[in-house]
């Protein structure tokens, strides 16, 4: 009775079934600034192959540390190319399919619609008590924050200032919070619809730090993960990209 009827059925609907009966689960560990764009990619993975993400989100330098200790993660979409590259080194990851999805921007923000100005003359000023950005061991939006303070010359006069998040996640939430009046976050953190969503931000000059390019790499452990796989293609997709760059990045 059931195969009969999915005779009636229109063609695409049979392949929606087929598509879902064959569905798998990836778990994908993810840096901490591309948090919210992945659940977009995600949401599209699932509706156009039936296939679900199970997502961990980190700083870049923390997922490194919980691969090698054998996290059992699928695939790995990093802050920076560095750590893909030592994953292929160990041993850890699918040799030859590492690219990158996106290239992220450094910006100072603000919860405060006000204290930020568009030429980032605050960070000269008294105007703060507490500068946020994440440790630049482990984040490499830290480490571009870092670059930016050197490069400004600042890097001194501010070092009494700062806090460090262990992600660049924590580190939008210490200054969301008000914990840190300002602080060096990731651009797809503070936009909604490719604005600004609340506060006030200064985009910090490319030239003064190093181009954060983000690589994403299929692990040992998902080579023969379809969802894994198909996320990788995915990525890769012209409209995907499109998403990427309306979150706030390069490509």
């Amino acid at each position: 009775m059931f195969a009969r009827s999915l005779l009636r059925w229109p063609l695409l609907t049979l392949l929606a079934v087929a598509g879902t009966l064959h569905a798998a689960e990836a778990r994908v560990a993810v840096a901490a600034n591309f948090a919210e764009p992945i659940k977009a990619v995600a949401a599209v993975l699932n509706k156009t192959t039936g296939h679900t993400l199970q997502i961990t989100v980190g700083s870049t330098g923390k997922l490194y540390a919980q691969i090698r200790n054998g996290a059992p993660f699928d695939a790995l979409l990093a802050a920076d190319t560095k750590t893909p590259a030592q994953l292929e080194a160990d041993g850890l990851a699918q040799p030859g399919n590492r690219f990158t999805y996106a290239t992220g921007k450094l910006v100072l923000w603000s919860a405060d619609a006000a204290r930020v100005d568009a030429r980032g003359a605050v960070l000269k000023g008294d105007g703060f008590r507490k500068l946020a950005i994440a440790n630049p061991k482990t984040a490499p939006y830290g480490a571009a924050a870092v670059q930016a303070m050197e490069n400004l010359g600042l890097a001194e006069a501010l070092a009494p200032r700062l806090v460090q998040g262990e992600s660049i996640g924590q580190t939008y939430n210490f200054v969301h919070t008000g914990n840190a009046e300002i602080g060096f976050v990731a651009l797809s953190q503070v936009l909604e619809g490719g604005r600004l969503k609340g506060g006030s931000m200064w985009v910090v000059p490319q030239g003064l730090y190093a181009p954060i390019q983000q690589d994403a790499v299929l692990l040992k452990r998902g080579a023969n993960n379809e969802a894994a796989v198909a996320l990788m293609k995915l990525l890769k997709s012209p409209d995907i990209k499109d998403l990427i760059r309306s979150c706030g990045y390069d490509l």
